[in-house]
This record gives C-alpha cells, sequence and structure tokens, in this order.
C-alpha cells in the first residue's frame, strides 16, 4: 500500500472561509497542485463564485482565493490509499494535519465547509474532539471530484448556497 501525505495549505492570515478536501489525489500529488485532476470541478465551481478564470495558472488561482478570503487544505497530513478514492483510506492510517495550529493562524475563519463526506467524517472524528469551542460553522458540500455524477451546474448552485448559508 502507497502511503500519501498532503501539502501546505492555500491560506492568507485573514481567510474567512476554509474548504476541506481529505486527502489529495493521485494527479494532484504529482503536480504538487490542489485539485489537479481535469475533470475535477472545483476550480470551475470557484472561478464561478469568486469571479477568475479556472483555466488560468495555478498560482494566479490560487492567489484569487486568497484575495476571495478562502483558504483551501486537506484534513488529512497522511495516510495510506492506494490509487486516488477516499474509500481506498485504509482504515487506522488516518492522520490529521494540526487544525489547532491552523486555527490559530487564522482567527477570521467563519465557515468549515468539507468536500464530500469523507472529508466530514474524518475532521469530525479526527479534529473536531480536540478543538474545543469553536466560532466557525461545519458545512458539508456536494464532493467536486469527477466520481460524484453531479452536473458542474448542480454542484456551483449548491456550493453558492451553501458556503452563503442559504
Amino acid at each position: 500500500m502507497s502511503a500519501v501525505r498532503s501539502f501546505a495549505p492555500i491560506a492568507d492570515p485573514s481567510a474567512r472561509l476554509l474548504v476541506l478536501g481529505s486527502m489529495p489525489g493521485v494527479a494532484s500529488l504529482q503536480t504538487g497542485q490542489y485539485y489537479a485532476h481535469p475533470r475535477n470541478a472545483f476550480w470551475p465551481i470557484m472561478g464561478q463564485l469568486f469571479g477568475f478564470d479556472a483555466a488560468a495558472p495555478y498560482p494566479v488561482r490560487v492567489e484569487s482565493l486568497k484575495a476571495a478570503g478562502v483558504a483551501v487544505w486537506d484534513v488529512l497530513q497522511a495516510c495510506v490509499r492506494p490509487g486516488s478514492l477516499d474509500s481506498a483510506i485504509e482504515t487506522g492510517s488516518r492522520v490529521p494535519n494540526d487544525f489547532p495550529a491552523f486555527f490559530a493562524a487564522h482567527p477570521d475563519i467563519a465557515c468549515v465547509a468539507f468536500n464530500g463526506a469523507e472529508a466530514e467524517k474524518s475532521f469530525n472524528r479526527l479534529v473536531l474532539p480536540g478543538l474545543g469551542a469553536h466560532a466557525f460553522r461545519l458545512v458539508r458540500l456536494p464532493s467536486s471530484s469527477p466520481a460524484h455524477a453531479v452536473s458542474l451546474a448542480a454542484k456551483t448552485d449548491a456550493w453558492g448556497r451553501i458556503i452563503r448559508g442559504q
């Protein structure tokens, strides 16, 4: 089995929204870029919601998210997972990222949005019990993964409504 490690967050100190995945997929790990799979809807969704070109070079997209107050990270720092599917993460291998330090460095986070069910499940099980009282809202978004067979328009609409608290 392959042990995989996440990367540093995309985050400006004044970020207000944190979007959490579970662990980067193979394409992302190979490129060192979040949501690198060409059919993943993350960048098209974020471009629509925050008004930037989803086809822009990666550094431009990253800066656009930061300027919009959006941070991106993964719940897991490391795990054993062959391939890219969350369902393939080996039981007992999940190691969470250091969220107490992240939230201390990003005190304006008002909403933590989970990109899919595995991110939410891992956060609730591995992170939330150690956080104590918190002032941010927790929401689950429909997965941006191509494995989640919902149209881009439906995903974008759902993300927009959920992120804006509707």
